[in-house]
């Protein structure tokens, strides 16, 4: 019999696919915006001004790349992509994540700058560009909900990765010897071991990186509400200018910003576009790391946007963030910059300033444009070592020990999860962790669920039906009822077929009753499972029956073609009273067995008038004599 063979209609048929539809929530909030609302943009813009500056020229150091880029990267896309989110307080930009793996990505795709004579900044906006476009689309169809489906313990362990892989990467930056941008954690270990053995580090740097420390402590426990990075960094570079200025001629002891690339009061431009050939290899070499930041900006807003909602009262769109940051993404690989995605730290800080609308997202990107127009020399001369020690700061941040501590001591999955994702980040490239992550959270919960409950029932002395003890003889040898109950999905197909067959190897039993009011999830699997079932027994003249269907059940038997094949005589749907389907069961055995007297007796409860649930309330068990 083939299963697929019985319906010739379209396997599509009834399938619709989601609609897609594009919207800017900002042009509804404008209809109700006041004078006291954009008082509140404003003080969250300018505050936010202030956060994104330091972080931009810091996570230029992790790329290797101009500060320029990144900065341009926070006006451009953070501008474009408040315009589609829906929530006030989403913030886009360039994050610790994206960076590194971006960096890595252009280590390991040095060859194509030769080859192709490409800038490593054109590496990383064509990564941007299709970052962009992932993420873009899967919003217009409705795809955020995807993230609902990857497990916590993947985010917090890939999260905790990152942050030791940022301060790992900043050892260089902080004792001033050369490092690879990108590299991994055991290279960032080998070369500051190295550098410590051989002595090729600086003093200056080491003291700069633990002033800067000293003084973020101070400031964030004497004045926490205080931008402690902002004018930790502006104080550094107001002093390096200074002593700068006493000996024009010689160089510094130590790496400012404009060595790393200047910056400059420059607008953003529109990037040229390399030929067709070099934009061909380069797509087909970045898809698969751009689909991997692709997820993990879906996972980052989503745990940014939820956790920002809690505490508003906001009610969001999660395609909406996801359309957002793809048009960030897009606009950035557009101007030639750096990828992005969602920022906790600066939507964390738009939120405690009081933002009311996407508005103060927007008035960020153009202050932050406005101080690279006018004061540029104060953070051209921010030492490296004090940018240095501000992430290795924020890596520290990243490591959270009480989500640690759940995800590790909740179930054994969990922390199984978390390690191995965890090492993968540490060990292997940033975007196969994420695969491997969350690869290993489906196949444990499919483990879970894949382990139906298979189990016999008979009748005790007094006519109920009950759960036949292990080894204990079957009362009634030529029927078997079993009970079946969990998952049926294609991941238990072959543990449930394997227990059938099993059961099935007793030729003395006549009829099988298959008790499925519990089952959920057939499939495809399921039905063949049945179908083999069913044929095993038709050629040595036995008889299957099933009882307690559900409509999901039934829908399923007869989509498939099983129940005609079967038999709709043989497939007896749940009633109010879940015994009833079962008696009729028996009936039918009867009727297959007219030349044996099983002699069992049923008792089940008359339902009640009014249906539901409590009909075991409405009064004697009926008994019945088969």
């Amino acid at each position: 019999m083939k299963l697929f063979n019985r319906h010739p209609r379209s396997l599509f048929k009834g399938l619709r696919l989601p609609r897609p539809r594009v919207r800017l929530p900002f042009l509804r909030e404008l209809r109700h915006y006041s004078w006291p609302k954009a008082q509140r943009d404003l003080i969250a813009g300018a505050t936010l001004t202030l956060v994104s500056i330091p972080q931009a020229i810091g996570f230029s150091l992790i790329l290797g790349l101009p500060p320029m880029v990144v900065i341009i990267s926070v006006v451009v896309g953070g501008f474009v992509s408040a315009l589609f989110f829906s929530s006030f307080h989403h913030v886009f930009g360039p994050t610790t994540s994206v960076s590194l793996i971006t960096a890595a990505t252009i280590t390991a795709n040095a060859d194509l700058v030769d080859k192709l004579a490409l800038h490593p900044v054109q590496l990383a906006a064509y990564l941007a560009l299709l970052i962009g476009i992932i993420q873009f689309v899967a919003g217009l169809f409705n795809f955020g909900e995807v993230t609902k489906f990857i497990s916590r313990s993947v985010v917090v362990g890939y999260t905790s990765a990152i942050g030791v892989l940022l301060m790992a990467s900043q050892l260089g930056n902080a004792m001033r010897f050369h490092s690879t941008p990108g590299e991994n954690l055991f290279q960032a270990v080998e070369e500051t071991l190295k550098a410590a053995a051989h002595g090729t580090f600086s003093w200056w740097a080491i003291g700069i990186a633990l002033l800067t420390l000293g003084i973020f402590i101070g400031i964030k426990r004497w004045r926490p509400n205080w931008p402690e990075a902002l004018i930790g960094l502006a104080f550094l570079g107001i002093a390096s200018h200074i002593f700068a200025s006493f000996h024009p001629a010689a160089p510094l002891p130590f790496r400012i910003v404009k060595d790393e690339g200047m910056l400059a009061a420059i607008l953003p431009q529109l990037a040229h576009l390399p030929s067709w050939h070099a934009q061909n290899v380069v797509v087909h070499r970045l898809a698969s790391t751009a689909i991997a930041i692709a997820i993990i900006g879906m996972l980052e807003a989503s745990a940014i946007t939820t956790s920002l909602a809690a505490k508003s009262g906001q009610h969001l769109d999660s395609n909406q963030e996801l359309m957002g940051m793809g048009a960030g993404n897009i606009a950035a690989g557009l101007f030639g910059v750096s990828p992005g995605s969602s920022s906790f730290t600066r939507s964390a800080v738009n939120y405690q300033t009081g933002a009311n609308s996407q508005l103060s997202s927007m008035l960020s990107s153009v202050a932050v444009l406005a101080i690279l127009l006018f004061m540029t020399p104060v953070f051209n001369y921010i030492p490296v070592a004090a940018l240095a020690a501000h992430l290795m700061r924020v890596g520290y941040k990243l490591i959270n020990r009480p989500q640690i501590r759940i995800a590790t001591r909740s179930t054994r999955s969990d922390a199984v999860v978390f390690f191995a994702t965890l090492g993968a980040a540490l060990f292997f490239k940033l975007d196969t962790a994420i695969y491997i992550g969350i690869g290993i959270a489906l196949a444990l919960f499919l483990q879970k669920t894949s382990r139906p409950t298979l189990a016999e029932y008979s009748f005790s002395e007094s006519g109920a039906l009950t759960e036949l003890p292990d080894r204990s003889p079957r009362p009634h040898p030529q029927i078997s009822i079993i009970h079946v109950e969990g998952e049926l999905f294609f991941g238990a197909a072959e543990l449930f077929q394997s227990h059938l067959r099993h059961l099935a190897e007793d030729h003395n039993i006549r009829v099988f009753i298959l008790r499925m009011k519990n089952a959920r999830h057939l499939d495809a699997s399921t039905m063949m499972a049945l179908e083999s079932l069913h044929d095993y027994l038709r050629k040595t003249d036995r008889h299957l029956l099933i009882s307690g269907c559900s409509q999901d059940v039934i829908r399923v038997l007869r989509n498939s073609g099983l129940l005609k094949y079967i038999g709709q005589e043989n497939i007896f749907p749940t009633e109010t009273n879940p015994t009833v389907s079962t008696r009729r069961a028996l009936l039918r055995a009867r009727e297959l067995l007219p030349e044996e007297e099983p002699g069992v007796r049923l008792f089940y409860d008359r339902p009640s008038q009014a249906g539901g649930d409590k009909a075991n309330n409405s009064g004697p068990p009926e008994d019945y004599q088969i």
